[in-house]
Formats: structure tokens, sequence, C-alpha cells
């Protein structure tokens, strides 16, 4: 199977919630049957009539449908709620959790178990199958409040911004691997010398999801030849627009393998896009900051999870977008983002639209503080123009000079956090005194 047939299977399950309760359906007939065939053989049943058992295992199968539509209409209604809320770019969060999609299927299993049982019931009932639909009904009732319990608790910020915080820890340590160290080499690669290249054209409209690096590579080694990817991860392209530039041979590679090594979908994802998690974060806190929703808080509560993951990164050696045969030489080239790209796109808007807010200002000066301190001498240039221009954004929006003071003062906490500068001026002070 081909790398992009893997990819958008892979995809599909992850994204997909309907898969796991699907399978369940025949997990559970084959289950019921043999257990039943197993009973008929060693005369295993309950001393009850069949018509009590038929009203117990109808009640049962009832009351699980029941659940399974509530179930469904819950997660419908998150996903409004997300979407309308926080940012549609979460809604896929919410399919990949395992928990609901096993806590599904769990109820439409124990749901097939009760009606195949209840179809069986003759002129006896069958015992362990009949223990095990009814017992399985309470395990899906304690099941069915913590999934309640689940949905509610992930439609709160404060879960959703660490929901994103992690997937996009995961990224950046997958995309990123190696850690900075003072004498790493972030020089780009020299140009590609040589005649005019060979160009791959793009053949459908769609995002750049994720690309074979491994695979690309292997291709560029056996031609031999330099594969250029032009995208960016996370670009949109157009049918009839640049998707591969070939250099120095290469003549003979199957343009269809070629577009087979990217995956170009409706929309972008966290596999290979660790932009993307910065991405939902911001326009979470761009919605929040919307005069018709007016919640700072909640900005702050996404600058916190900007914060940790810019920690994260500026601490890792971000690639130079190639990768090398086993002979040294550069056989493929693609683009990644750069650090500014990333202090840029976690700021900027945010700053903007938080420009009327002494809560944002002074948790976006903290994290921008706390990150030209802790971060290496060459991550600091940009921190520092965002600092000013931070500054001046401070100055034009408040006349008051009081309101000017204490926007331009840093807090982890937006405000009344106890590692403010005010509040660490004041400690100071009346430790001088103290000690005079």
């Amino acid at each position: 199977m081909s790398w992009i047939k893997r990819y958008r299977l892979r995809l599909y399950f992850h994204n997909s919630i309907w898969i796991l309760p699907a399978l369940s359906i025949p997990v559970a007939l084959i289950l019921v049957s043999q257990l039943i065939r197993y009973e008929r053989a060693v005369g295993s049943h309950i001393n009850m009539s069949p018509e009590t058992a038929r009203a117990i295992m109808g009640m049962v199968a009832a009351s699980t449908f029941t659940m399974v539509v509530l179930v469904a209409s819950a997660v419908l209604v998150a996903i409004q709620l997300a979407s309308a809320q926080l940012t549609p770019r979460i809604i896929a969060l919410i399919y990949r959790d395992p928990y609901r999609k096993v806590a599904f299927s769990i109820f439409v299993l124990t749901f097939t178990f009760a009606v195949g049982v209840l179809v069986r019931i003759e002129d006896t009932v069958p015992k362990l199958a009949g223990y095990a639909a009814a017992y399985g009904f309470l395990l899906n009732l304690a099941l069915f409040f913590l999934f309640i319990d689940s949905m509610g608790k992930t439609l709160r910020p404060s879960t959703a911004s660490r929901a994103v915080g992690l997937a996009g820890r995961e990224v950046i340590r997958a995309v990123y691997p190696s850690r900075l160290n003072e004498d790493s080499d972030l020089q780009p690669i020299r140009a590609i010398e040589g005649k005019q290249p060979r160009v791959v054209r793009n053949m459908v409209d769609g995002t750049v999801m994720a690309f074979d690096r491994k695979g690309l590579l292997t291709l560029a080694e056996r031609a031999p030849c330099v594969i250029e990817l032009v995208p960016e991860v996370g670009d949109f392209i157009a049918q009839g627009d640049p998707l591969f530039r070939i250099y120095q041979g290469g003549d003979e590679l199957s343009e269809t393998r070629l577009r087979d090594s990217v995956a170009i979908g409706g929309e972008r994802t966290l596999d290979q896009d660790p932009l993307f998690s910065f991405r939902i974060l911001v326009d979470i806190a761009a919605k929040a900051l919307s005069p018709a929703i007016n919640d700072p808080t909640t900005a702050v509560l996404m600058i916190d999870q900007i914060h940790h993951l810019l920690r994260d990164i500026g601490h890792r050696h971000l690639a130079n977008g190639h990768e090398q045969d086993s002979t040294g030489r550069v056989r493929l080239v693609y683009r990644t983002p750069d650090w500014d790209d990333f202090v840029l796109l976690g700021t900027t808007e945010i700053r903007q639209y938080g420009r009327d807010s002494i809560q944002v200002q002074r948790r976006l000066r903290a994290m921008l503080k706390d990150l030209i301190a802790t971060l290496p001498e060459r991550r600091r240039p940009v921190l520092l123009r965002e600092l000013a221009l931070l500054s001046t954004m401070s100055r034009r929006a408040f006349a008051d000079l009081d309101d000017q003071a204490l926007a331009e003062s840093s807090d982890l906490q937006g405000m009344g956090g106890s590692h403010s500068e005010i509040a660490e001026n004041h400690r100071d002070a009346q430790l001088r005194s103290v000690g005079s």
C-alpha cells in the first residue's frame, strides 16, 4: 500500500467517530451467537419465565438505544458549541478523542448484544448471556454519566486550550526532535544550481496536510536528483500550481509517485504542521477578544499555552528544510517555519485585537519578557521587536498615564498575579524596609 493511502486511512480513522461503533455491531452478534450456542450445549439457563426475560431484555435494548441517541446528540451539540464559541478548527480534536469513541462503541455493542439475546429467548432463558446484557446495561449507565461529564468539560476554554497545547507539543517534538545548541547551524541551504528545473504541477485544490519525507528522499537517491517540495505544510495549493521542482536529473521520475507523496485535503491537520496549534489558539483568543464576546480572560488562557509552546520550540533546533543521502548530498528540499514565524503568529493578532485590554497586554508582556530571559540569545531580536510594538500600542490605546503604567507592567495572570512587576516592586520595598 502506498504512503498516501496509508496516510488517508490513518487520518480518516482518527477523525471518524463511527468506525469503532460500526465494528462493534458484528462483534456483538458473533459474541452473543457463540455464547448462547455454548449455553445450549451445557444446558445453562435462568429459572425465569421467557415473558419476563423478554420484557427485561426489551427494556435493556430500548434504554441502551436511547443512550446511543443521546450520546450522538451530545457530540453534535458539542461540535456546534465548540465551533461557535471557540473555533471550527478544534472540531477534529473532538472527533479524535479515544474515550468518546470507546464509550460510543460500548453503548452500541451492548444494544446489539441485548437485541441478540432478546430474539434468541425461546422456552428457556440463557443465563450467561442474560446476565451479560443486564449488567452490561448498568455499566453503560455509569459510562454514560462519565461521558456527559466529559463532554461538558470539553467545552470549557481551559480544557480546549490544554488539549491544543498538548497536541502542539507532540507535533513540535516530532518535527523538531533535536535540542538547540549554541553552535547549531541555522544557516539556510544554498541555492540549487543547474539547468532549468523540471516542474511537477498539482492536480487538485486543497491544503498540504503532510508529505512522505523518507519516501521522497528515497526517490531522489534512486533517480539521482534533487527534489524540492514547493509549498509548505499548511499552505493552500490550487490545481496547476507548482508542487515539485526537480533539479540535476530525475527525468525518469514518475509524476504520479511524486504526487502520491503529498497529502492534500480540505483543511490543515496537526500531523506535520507545528504552526497549526498556534493558529487554533490565536483564533480562540481573537474570537474571545471580539466586541460581541469581550472575554479577555479566555484570551489569557490561550496566551498561557502559546507561552509554553514558544518556550518549547525556542529551545529546539529548527530544521533547515533539507534531507541528505548517505553520502551527505542534499536530495530533498522543503520549506519549514522559522522562529520569527512562530513568534509573529503567536503575538501579532492577539496584540492587535487586545489593544484595549490591560489584562491581555500585561500577559503578553510577561510572556515576551520571560522568553527573552530564558531563551538563547539568537531568539531575542524578534521578541524585543514585539515587546517594543506592545509598548507603543499601550501608549496609543490608553490616554491616562496610570492605565499606561498598568498596561506596561507584566503579569503572568494578566491582572492580579503575585508575580506582576507592581507586586514584585511592592514586595521588594517591604523587604528593604524590614531590613533597614
